[in-house]
């Protein structure tokens, strides 16, 4: 290993939510190419315009050393690669490896003799190791460990978050060998300023990222769960959890859909890989399906709070407020209010989705604001900023005048 930190040339791998912010810092201390199949994309990071809204046009420009590409021999000359592509499931929630075994193909062509590549993306233990290095090997003809290494270092984004940017998130670090190890740290040490965290193998690091997201996903199920029963109960579990939460190691979190890449897709990663070695997780699984049944739960929900407030629904045209995955941000990836969205066109409503960071139009099915005033009821299920502080005029707005709020009982 003959790599420091001086001398080396980085290619950021997918230019995303976690590629482009990682590629902007980085680019700032180093010469970074930052790598992306999309050609538009690429154009408008040209530009200085993330549709993302993760990095802002001064953010972009500050990194002076970025060069975005989408042309593969523009990579040819890094030797440290970091990949951040996305790990999605198939339609049978089972991992979906392809946008990984394709960046490692992709690497296979150009790495050389002596540069590191470092994996990101959220996957099982012994992804990297076991399913992505062998492709590169294949590809390359060289040796892991002899004529390349590796690392992993899982992203920590929080889409939509303005706080805490990636600089100042703790990263996890973690290489082939200890010396690989020891330069992967000092790498993102010398630009993440709230410090890293030196796991002691690639295997420890995927294993404590995915670990992360199932522990939200578990906790979130069973906060859903209370609200399911306080429901029956008629009480009202956002008093129930303030109450609660008076006490100093309760865990305040509210119900609500589980959607995005983090919690509703990650935990399916080791729920896959345990079963494959020989053990049913049942509390993950269980989670999983609690959190996906909140569709249905609150869309039965609705329509029995507009049947107990005499609001004929067979007639009304109903407007969702928010789709995407969460509050103000605008990533839409794996969003729930799609389902429910269907869920209520599947029982025969006139339903349409009002949503202030959704600016394309997606089939038809979206509408401005100045549209509201031709609907009767809305279904709030994104407590965006803008719509919160929008709600006593978008009432006013409505023909009948009903604002159905699944965290507040008693509705609007």
């Amino acid at each position: 290993m003959k790599l420091v930190i001086s001398q080396i040339k980085i290619a950021v791998i997918g230019l995303g939510y976690v590629g482009l912010p990682l590629a902007c810092e980085f680019g700032k201390k180093f010469d970074v190419v930052g790598f992306d199949v999309d050609k538009n994309r690429v154009e408008e990071l040209k530009l200085y315009n993330d549709v993302t809204d993760e990095v802002t046009e001064r953010e972009l420009k500050e990194a002076s050393r970025l060069e975005c590409t989408d042309k593969i021999e523009n990579i040819a000359n890094a030797n440290v690669y970091i990949v951040t592509v996305p790990t999605p499931v198939d339609v049978n929630n089972k991992p979906d490896l392809s946008p990984l075994i394709k960046a490692s193909e992709m690497l296979g062509h150009v790495i050389k003799k002596g540069d590191v590549i470092i994996y990101e993306s959220t996957v099982y233990p012994g992804a990297t190791e076991e399913d992505c290095i062998p492709v590169v090997e294949r590809v390359s003809g060289l040796k892991f460990n002899e004529d390349f290494y590796a690392g992993y270092s899982p992203e920590r984004i929080n889409p939509g978050d303005k706080t805490r940017r990636v600089k100042d998130i703790l990263k996890i670090t973690s290489g082939s060998n200890p010396i690989i190890a020891g330069f992967v740290d000092d790498l993102y040490r010398s630009v993440i300023v709230a410090g890293t965290h030196k796991a002691p193998t690639i295997k420890v690091a995927e294993a404590a990222k995915v670990i992360e997201n199932v522990q939200r996903d578990v906790n979130i199920a069973l906060v859903n769960e209370f609200y399911q029963i306080f429901t029956k109960l008629g009480i009202n579990t956002l008093d129930v959890i303030e109450a609660a939460a008076t006490k100093w190691n309760f865990m305040k979190l509210k119900p609500g859909l589980v959607g995005g890449h983090c919690i509703g897709v990650d935990p399916y990663y080791l729920l896959d890989k345990a079963e494959r070695s020989g053990y049913i997780p049942d509390l993950i699984r269980t989670a999983r399906e609690i959190n996906n049944g909140m569709v249905s739960t609150l869309v039965n929900d609705f329509i029995r709070y507009c049947l107990l407030n005499k609001v004929n629904i067979s007639n009304s045209r109903v407007v969702i407020l928010g789709y995407t995955f969460k509050a103000d941000c605008p990533d839409i990836r794996n969003t729930k209010v799609e389902d429910i969205y269907q869920e209520l066109r599947s029982v025969g409503l006139d339903v349409a989705i009002y949503d202030p960071f959704v600016c394309k139009d997606l089939s038809g099915k979206f509408i401005s604001k100045s549209d509201l005033v031709e609907f009767d009821l809305a279904f709030l299920a994104v407590e965006h900023t803008d719509i919160i502080e929008s709600l006593d005029k978008i009432k006013s707005q409505l023909s009948k005048s009903l604002i159905y709020n699944f965290q507040n009982n008693s509705s609007l």
